[in-house]
């Protein structure tokens, strides 16, 4: 809480750092990018940000006395809320599978956690990359307003990106309801850590929206190389680290994930 009383009864999550926040006394505004020259406050400094004994310039009226002029960043901060709660259902599923089902099973990697990484808003859903200790999927999750509870679980469908075009299988869990997954990883022997399953998490959101993945070039060659190097710590001279045609799914994990 932000203490401020005017708008969301002073909720800090509910507003960017990009708002410009108003006196209720005096209608003085207090602008992020200018800052405050009489408080010395850098622009740049965020309103929550501000010292918990700043008040208004003009009238001496404490933060508490502020509200919300305008917001340049509050679609954001909504999307950012909406993807939490949406991921928060997905890993709360799949650490109740693990729990349940899966951390006795063999194939399993332990030094792995079931986590949500690099999910953003596209075209409306929320994407990203989901870690499990058995799998790594890329997920995409319905639209505010769209009912995914209606998908017949195994079904596929090919959705396009920049990078070029992936199929995923439709599935449904309790918590999370329906949710599209296209497979990276499985299982998840290479990895040897939960931060190295994160970077490639970062790298595949990356290279999913880069258009020049989707022609076979140099350039993906060597995406595709740098990946397979870092999850290969020796190799045979003479062996071959990616196959000739690599799949879109090989191309855009740099060549580590073999085609489905």
């Amino acid at each position: 809480m932000s203490g401020f009383e005017g708008s969301f009864l002073g909720a800090s999550d509910k507003i960017s750092p990009q708002a410009i926040m108003e006196c209720k006394i005096c209608w003085t505004p207090y602008d992020p990018a200018e800052g405050d020259d009489y408080r010395q406050v850098e622009p740049g400094t965020a309103f929550v940000d501000l010292p918990a004994d700043w008040s208004c310039p003009n009238c001496s009226a404490p933060k508490e006395q502020f509200m919300v002029l305008e917001d340049p960043g509050a679609q954001s901060v909504a999307e950012a809320a909406r993807i939490d709660e949406a991921t928060a259902r997905l890993v709360a599923d799949f650490r109740e599978i693990w729990h349940a089902k899966m951390r006795d099973v063999p194939m399993v990697n332990k030094l792995l956690s079931v986590e949500a990484v690099g999910f953003r808003m596209v075209e409306g859903r929320p994407l990203g990359v989901l870690i499990s200790p058995w799998f790594m999927n890329l997920i995409q999750l319905p639209a505010e307003d769209e009912d995914w509870s209606g998908l017949e679980a195994g079904a596929k469908e090919l959705i396009s990106f920049p990078s070029g075009d992936y199929e995923f299988i439709h599935n449904t869990r309790e918590m999370t309801g329906g949710y599209k997954a296209c497979s990276l990883f499985s299982p998840m022997g290479d990895f040897n850590s939960q931060m190295q399953a994160q970077e490639v998490a970062r790298a595949v959101m990356v290279a999913l929206f880069d258009e020049a993945n989707r022609a076979e070039s140099d350039r993906a060659a060597d995406i595709r190389a740098a990946r397979e190097a870092d999850l290969t710590p020796e190799a045979e001279d003479d062996a071959p680290l990616l196959p000739e045609t690599p799949s879109r799914r090989a191309v855009i994990t740099g060549g580590m994930a073999e085609a489905g």
